[in-house]
């Protein structure tokens, strides 16, 4: 709908988003089998980041939202972090879209939308992790699930009210919408066309300077750029796993326990009579008897059927009360009396007349309690062993919760603690190329390890439902932070030494772009910097040669398809490494033909182009008759908050 969502939903944290409608499905992903979401902590009391309508943007709400991101974002990558995600600007884009999801609310109540509590206990029932064994919501589930989240049930049902409001009000907002065909083929010549020109690159190494720089240059650069050198946070995991093993014994079943689980499942072992049938319908007794009579007479079905230009249907298997539902009690008992092979009928039948063949007999026999004792006693068992093992575990994560520590539970089971070697956030241990951390150490366990906030917290977590029993805890952390500069001193003067060296490259930069804007030869205006730089590129290429390397496609190439012919520009390359010089000589524009198979496809993203163009229009006509505001001083200070937290 609004430009924000958009900007929201595309971005890395967009694709993490568990907000409301949008999220109930990630939302009950998040849930996972670990406790603890890595939440920011609390920052005490709530501030208003921004006002719209007659409604307020809280703090916590915007940290709510953020931990929620964050938690499912660890599933996918653990390295995630309240800093990477501020980094993406991703507080600005989350306010944005809590902003007109709330605006959307709000204009659509003004104008007689709403949106009803049946209609939202439909979208919570749709949860599966609070869903309980009869598929039901279970209200024990869903208090822990809005606890794990840290909200209230009015507080979650109006996250989903607005979202649906959302989709309600911004469904057909694209419908109808179409891209003119002279606009549609002026694009595609675009998209086709070829340019010629040069990039000229200057390393800011062909710039640095000879001489090396001063211990107050080293010193300063150090304290300044201490980020760029942080070694990431590492923390050690010990852990014990069991199972059924460490159960003492399971009470055997009984033959009541047998018999009453034998007689819940009566139809299971019950006998069954099914046969396998053909059928051919007719639209009167006379056409029924004439056929029944041919192949009474040695004629197969088939063949008398198709003399008279009609098919056989084959109805499958079917059980005795089913085949009597499609025709009647005397057809099924007839048919159900009959041997293989046998043809019987004209049966009257709801559509017509029938003539039936049995074609096979599928039934079983059925099992009595005894024959199925076997069966009853293996699956009562395993239920048994299962809930003696939840039982177990319920007990030790009772004495987790008052107070035991791994070493006890440990000493308990008569188990051995294992240690991990130091890993980082993504599993892997730290200085050690290509090792891992071990299998038991599963995705899950290793985020809720990293979210806790103190050493020697254990847990307790299934590594295989109902058999395998994890409990662990964090030994050590050692927090990311860069290493004491005598350590990387050598790598820190390289980096001055590249710094001052963009410098000058720039300097060159601009000196080579204004010498091509007078009209200088390319070739003598960078013979004239008097440096010795790599050989010139000259670009001579389709767009969509470019265009088809998508995130590997060259930076500098880009930018040459996005100037006008004859202009200079400079592009500055990553981290200090220097500037790329870039000039367009030629546009060839391609050429498109009317039936051009690809007008389609080209069409149609100019359509969703148009129709997002609308949706942001649609989301600015909300907010303008709503009203909104943000206030800037309290989204600066909570900003500075969630950076004190890293």
């Amino acid at each position: 709908m609004i430009q924000s969502f958009r900007n929201f939903f595309q971005s890395k944290w967009g694709i993490g988003a568990t907000l409301g409608f949008v999220a109930l499905i990630a939302l009950a992903f998040a849930g996972g089998d670990v406790a603890g979401t890595g939440g920011l902590g609390n920052f005490g009391g709530a501030s208003n980041l921004a006002k719209v309508g007659r409604e307020k943007v809280e703090s916590t709400e915007v940290e709510r939202s953020i931990n929620t991101i964050l938690t499912r974002m660890r599933q996918n990558d653990p390295t995630a972090s309240v800093a990477s995600f501020l980094a993406k600007d991703g507080l600005n884009d989350l306010l944005g879209y809590l902003i007109d999801r709330k605006a959307a609310r709000q204009w659509g109540q003004r104008h007689g939308i709403y949106i009803g509590e049946r209609l939202i206990n439909s979208e919570i029932a749709k949860i599966q992790r609070i869903q309980g064994p009869d598929g039901k919501v279970s209200p024990q589930l869903y208090r822990q699930f809005l606890a794990e989240r840290g909200m209230t049930d009015a507080e979650f049902r109006q996250e989903i009210a607005e979202d649906l409001m959302v989709r309600q009000l911004t469904g057909s907002s694209a419908m109808g919408v179409q891209a003119p065909n002279k606009l549609t083929v002026r694009y595609a010549a675009m998209v086709t066309e070829r340019r010629k020109g040069a990039i000229v690159t200057l390393p800011a190494v062909a710039f640095a300077p000879s001489a090396p720089p001063s211990e107050a240059e080293v010193n300063q650069w150090y304290a300044s750029h201490k980020g760029d050198y942080a070694l990431p946070e590492r923390r050690t995991i010990r852990y014990i796993t069991f199972g059924d093993n460490v159960l003492k014994s399971v009470p055997a079943s009984t033959e009541a326990e047998i018999a009453a689980r034998y007689n819940a499942n009566k139809a299971k072992y019950a006998p069954t009579d099914k046969r396998k049938l053909s059928q051919l319908v007719l639209p009167t007794e006379a056409a029924a008897k004439a056929i029944a009579a041919e192949a009474a007479g040695g004629k197969s079905l088939e063949a008398v059927a198709a003399s008279k230009g009609l098919a056989v249907a084959a109805l499958g298997t079917m059980a005795k009360d089913d085949f009597a539902l499609q025709s009647t009690a005397d057809a099924a008992n007839a048919v159900f009396s009959a041997p293989k092979g046998k043809v019987l009928g004209p049966f009257k039948g709801p559509l017509g007349w029938l003539i039936v063949r049995v074609d096979g007999s599928e039934g079983n026999p059925g099992k009595t309690l005894d024959q199925a004792r076997p069966e009853l006693l293996k699956e009562l068992a395993e239920e048994k062993r299962r809930a003696a093992i939840a039982e177990f575990s319920a007990r030790i994560e009772d004495e987790i919760v008052n107070g035991a520590t791994l070493a006890d539970v440990a000493k308990e089971l008569n188990l051995q603690v294992q240690e991990t070697a130091p890993l980082t956030a993504d599993g892997k241990v730290f200085g050690k190329e290509g090792q891992a951390a071990p299998k038991d150490v599963t995705p899950p366990v290793l985020q809720a390890a990293f979210a806790m906030e103190n050493e020697r917290a254990p847990q307790l977590t299934e590594l295989e439902p109902g058999k395998t029993f994890m409990i662990f805890d964090v030994g050590s952390i050692v927090p990311a932070a860069p290493p004491p500069l005598a350590e990387i001193r050598t790598q820190v003067i390289a980096d001055v030494q590249q710094s001052k060296g963009a410098k000058a490259a720039k300097a060159a930069a601009d000196k080579l772009k204004a010498a091509l804007e007078k009209g200088v030869p390319i070739d003598v205006a960078v013979a004239s910097l008097g440096v010795s730089l790599p050989p010139i590129d000259r670009v001579d290429k389709p767009r969509m040669e470019v265009q088809s390397q998508g995130p590997n496609a060259s930076k500098p190439e880009l930018l040459l398809f996005s100037m006008a012919k004859g202009k200079v520009r400079l592009l500055a390359a990553p981290r200090n490494r220097g500037w790329y010089v870039v000039t367009v000589s030629e546009v060839i524009p391609g050429t498109v033909t009317k039936d051009d198979k690809r007008l389609a496809g080209l069409q149609d993203s100019l359509r969703q182009a148009y129709g997002g163009e609308y949706n942001d229009q649609l989301g600015a006509a909300m907010r303008n008759e709503v009203g909104s505001s943000r206030n800037e001083g309290n989204i600066d200070a909570l900003k500075k908050r969630l950076e004190g937290s890293r």
